[in-house]
């Protein structure tokens, strides 16, 4: 006779509501516990997360992706000098060291301000980058013609908070900027791309002035999607002159597109999610 007192695993009733979710619901417990292979799982989950947030960009490989689709990128970098810096000072992440300023001060000014500029930070998740900006900048840059949009320079700005993308804007001269930066990692998405946009951006603004679109992934918001639903905000945002918690996104009334969406996403000004 076998004297294993162990508590059986006791499967979860919702069980089978897992395959609609990659949240951690239905886990079963073992006694108190959880059970030995979900316990394992969400360990794994947490280092997937932890090592995401210091991950390093990989830059020379996210500048020959974007040179082999024809945009070239200036490269910036933001006051805090370390990824350490980063991390406890959130304040040096919003803004251009003085070499980026010079370099964007240099640079020569078109005869036309220009409609929008394009700017991709590192943020909490360099992976959500290396794996999402360039495929998504392929579905949105065609549907802004250029002979209605004057697009800047596409900047590349190191150990970067949302918040940069308004003095970047603001020393290019630049009527909306366009911000791609990692998300938080989530214990199921370590690779979640944000978006966030603001009309008439500059040094200063706070986040009811941006609208975000969040979880720009393979497995949540798809591409396409996300163009959809960014190129209706800057449209309506310059046609109403307004932008963040008073420009409510309308998208989906739209004509729709195929998304191939796969999972839950989240378009509005309100939601702090990347690092601000």
């Amino acid at each position: 006779m076998s004297n294993d007192k162990r508590p059986a695993v006791v499967n979860d009733p919702w069980n089978k509501l897992r395959q609609y979710t990659p949240a951690r619901i239905a886990l079963g417990h073992s006694g108190t516990s959880l059970p030995t292979k979900p316990h394992l799982e969400f360990q794994l989950a947490h280092a997937r997360a932890r090592d995401a947030v210091h991950h390093a960009l990989d830059i020379p490989a996210l500048e020959e992706s974007l040179r082999t689709r024809g945009l070239a990128s200036i490269l910036l970098s933001s006051r805090a000098d370390s990824r350490a810096t980063y991390l406890q000072r959130p304040d040096m992440g919003r803004r251009l060291d003085e070499a980026s300023v010079m370099v964007l001060e240099n640079l020569p000014r078109p005869e036309e301000p220009y409609d929008v500029v394009f700017v991709i930070g590192d943020g909490l998740s360099a992976l959500a980058i290396e794996e999402n900006a360039a495929k998504f900048l392929d579905a949105m840059l065609p549907s802004l013609p250029k002979e209605d949009w004057h697009i800047a320079p596409l900047c590349i700005v190191k150990e970067a908070r949302v918040a940069i993308g308004d003095e970047v804007a603001e020393l290019l001269g630049a009527k909306t900027v366009v911000v791609l930066i990692g998300e938080r990692p989530g214990l199921s998405s370590p690779d979640s791309m944000g978006i966030y946009m603001t009309l008439n951006p500059r040094t200063g603004l706070t986040d009811e002035s941006r609208n975000c679109i969040s979880n720009v992934r393979p497995a949540g918001l798809s591409y396409p999607h996300a163009a959809h639903k960014l190129n209706y905000l800057m449209t309506e945002a310059r046609r109403r002159g307004l932008s963040g918690v008073m420009l409510k996104d309308e998208a989906e009334s739209l004509a729709q597109v195929s998304t191939g969406l796969t999972g839950t996403f989240s378009s509005n000004a309100e939601r702090p999610i990347a690092p601000v």
